[in-house]
């Protein structure tokens, strides 16, 4: 049997799909321990983002050869990559990110991806958000599988947060997760005693549903969730230390996941999805559709961390993609569906540099004589950063059919 539960109020909505019902065990959560205060927020790159026009391999020529209209050009000329280690560069509008890799909290992960082969959208996104490649039956998502594992899930409504109106499969599961949208938006609008009485009504419609069932219980700890957001006033906290988000849609998710960590809230996981970055047409050099994303992308980051300032040193940035491009260019100077691509980690405990192994760009080495190979899974990947950051102690109940082997790391953290 599965159950779902929606409740929703203004930009609230918590849904739990699975076995455990949605917050029956704790009527308030205001109280209490909040977990170990470090937060993960990973960022989905959904489209396929090119990951050798982001993390370029200057040094290798046959990228050059591969790609002769829209290759980033070499470090030092117009338009150039900003190298990073003698190898590889840094796409320029990237470059709001360069300070962190000079600072050694910029870690980068090439040729990673999943051991499942597909070139479908579809597919690669379900396998990378449930974390079962080559799998298409698992309902539940990783981060989920983590929030339900790894601690008991009674502390705050907030220990797992998506931005946006609908909740990712990643985050869908066993456990309490939130879909949030504008901050601002949550509960009910109106002000004064009109506000009020509206709120009023709303609960108590809620609370008299028949039997005081599941509808009405979880209803009552949406309310709750409004009220702590209240309290806090979340929506309203301005960015600090200087920071300028983009005023694009990911800009703004990227201000309320920092809006609700500086409101200490007990916010664990917070995902957010990034679209754009399926670059078949046009796809543009240094300058074109891929630098307009990734300069947003890229201002966005810079901006979250200038505005946690010394919280980042408990907060981790994991960035991922279904899979990568082809490395050669196309007719249409786009870039088709690849196999490896780069993922990148900011933040506390955060091992500068290149990771990983690289295979090269030479047709032997690549897979299907096409694509970058993938030396990295993206579970040894995620699963170091959960184990490392969160403390997570059973790798096998959040990767099912996976053998966690830490020899697999790339030392990331």
């Amino acid at each position: 049997m599965q159950r779902r539960v929606f409740v929703k109020a203004g930009g609230l909505a918590l849904v739990s799909m699975g076995l455990d019902p949605i917050f029956l065990d704790r009527a308030a959560y205001a109280i209490g321990p909040r977990g170990n205060g470090k937060t993960l927020v990973c960022l989905f790159q959904r489209g396929a983002v090119d990951g050798l026009n982001m993390i370029i391999p200057h040094g290798d020529s046959a990228y050059y050869r591969e790609r002769p209209r829209i290759a980033v050009p070499r470090p030092g000329r117009t338009g150039g990559a900003l190298d990073l280690d003698g190898y590889f560069g840094l796409h320029p509008a990237m470059a709001p990110l360069l300070p962190y890799w000079q600072a050694g909290t910029l870690g980068i992960v090439h040729a990673a991806g999943s051991p499942a082969r597909t070139r479908s959208h579809f597919d690669a996104q379900d396998y990378m958000e449930t974390g079962t490649p080559g799998r298409k039956s698992t309902e539940d998502g990783w981060l989920n599988r983590h929030l339900a594992h790894a601690v008991d899930h009674t502390e705050t409504p907030f220990r797992g947060v998506a931005m946006g109106s609908q909740l990712p499969r990643i985050l869908r599961g066993s456990a309490p997760a939130l879909a949030v949208g504008d901050l601002r938006a949550f509960g009910i609008q109106a002000r004064g005693a009109v506000g009020d009485k509206l709120s009023r009504a709303f609960e108590s419609m809620y609370a008299g549903e028949a039997g005081g069932g599941i509808v009405a219980k979880s209803s009552a700890e949406g309310f709750e969730a409004v009220r702590m957001l209240r309290a806090a006033d979340v929506g309203r906290t301005s960015p600090q230390h200087g920071a300028t988000y983009p005023q694009s849609p990911f800009g703004q998710s990227m201000q309320r996941i920092a809006q609700l960590i500086k409101a200490d809230l007990g916010t664990e996981i917070a995902f957010a999805d990034v679209g754009g970055w399926d670059t078949h047409v046009n796809q543009g050099a240094s300058e074109g559709q891929l630098a307009v994303r990734l300069r947003d992308f890229a201002a966005a980051l810079a901006a979250f961390a200038t505005d946690l300032d010394e919280r980042m040193a408990d907060v981790v940035v994991l960035t991922m993609s279904e899979f990568g491009r082809t490395v050669a260019e196309n007719g249409s100077t786009g870039t088709d569906h690849g196999t490896g691509t780069a993922m990148m980690v900011l933040g506390g405990g955060t091992r500068g540099g290149m990771h990983g192994a690289w295979p090269g760009l030479d047709p032997a080495d690549r897979a299907d004589g096409r694509d970058l190979a993938v030396t990295t899974d993206f579970r040894d990947l995620f699963g170091e950063v959960l184990v490392k950051h969160l403390g997570n102690t059973d790798l096998g109940q959040v990767f099912p059919g996976y053998t966690p082997d830490q020899g697999r790391w790339v030392g990331v953290l």
